[in-house]
């Protein structure tokens, strides 16, 4: 009805508002009270233009992939809330994106790369479903996952610390062999992103089950474990796999090399130092800042 209004508004320099009223049979009380509301809705227009922008600015420094959850994080971390924005933060943020036509995007559905071994014995799944961890380092969690390229797929291999949700270790291969599951968990001891001790969980693929990797845990004094086949509740690090295609986007790239730069730049700057994550404790931070926080915490205790 607004186009309706704003054509008998434009018409009334040449007509009296009765003709196109009832030519378009719209009632000339409704008329004049669209005509009484217009000057408050600009000046509601107006005062969302401010907070329209700062969400503009989020929502492209995400990629364009924040929705309202994120971008009402990163509002309060910024410390809007009360005056302009109003009592519901939350609220007006999502009625000025739903306006602007700001939206977040959403996860598709993934293809299975788990493929068990047939002979393998498995580990015993310590962590009981219960992926989370006090202290960083305590308990990572370890997935493969594949990226087109027009010269084939690039098998990506991390592992994910369940305390601060930051990848403490990835590789990256034109293959899913053991080899691709023995670098990235070398790469996070290596960069002491792991405690002597810690569990190690992933899934029963045979790249998780071989004879490498297991002596690889064994030379980083680590207690493997497992969770159960086909059970996507077992497995904590597909999460942050679903979240990398997401945000960076599901298309084919031209080779691995583009792919292989893209991917380890969102998890080194996006992922580990930007993307806010819900602590139990300290609110939404970045997980770079939950581990600093942890070390902090320690030095003082110390």
């Amino acid at each position: 009805m607004t186009a309706v209004y704003a054509f008998i508004e434009e018409e009334r320099t040449t007509h009296t508002v009765a003709l196109p009223c009832r030519l378009l049979k719209v009632a000339r009380s409704s008329f004049q009270a669209w005509r009484s509301g217009e000057q408050a809705r600009r000046a509601r227009q107006a005062a969302g233009d401010a907070p329209a922008h700062e969400i503009t600015v989020l929502h492209i420094a995400s990629r364009h992939t924040c929705g309202v959850p994120r971008i009402h994080a990163d509002l309060r971390g910024l410390g809007r809330r009360g005056n302009r924005w109003g009592p519901r933060l939350r609220g007006r943020g999502e009625r000025v994106m739903r306006e602007r036509g700001v939206t977040g995007v959403t996860r598709r559905r993934r293809r299975n790369l788990t493929c068990p071994a047939k002979r393998a014995v498995p580990a015993v799944g310590l962590p009981g479903r219960d992926f989370t961890a006090p202290e960083p380092g305590t308990r990572p969690a370890g997935d493969i996952t594949s990226i087109a390229t027009d010269e084939g797929r690039l098998c990506l291999a991390a592992w994910l610390d369940l305390a601060t949700r930051e990848i403490v270790g990835c590789s990256t291969a034109g293959h899913h062999r053991a080899g691709l599951a023995v670098d990235a968990p070398a790469t996070a001891a290596g960069r002491g992103g792991l405690r002597p001790g810690c569990i190690a969980h992933s899934d029963r693929g045979s790249e998780y089950t071989s004879e490498e990797l297991r002596g690889g845990i064994r030379r980083w004094g680590l207690r493997q474990s497992t969770g159960r086949t086909g059970s996507c509740f077992d497995d904590a690090a597909e999460s942050f796999f679903a979240v990398l295609k997401e945000e960076t986007g599901t298309r084919r790239r031209p080779g691995r090399t583009t792919a292989r730069a893209g991917t380890f730049a969102f998890i080194e700057t996006s992922c580990n130092r930007r993307r806010l994550r819900k602590h139990p404790h300290w609110g939404h931070l970045p997980p770079l800042e939950i581990r600093q926080r942890h070390e902090q915490g320690h030095a003082l205790a110390a």
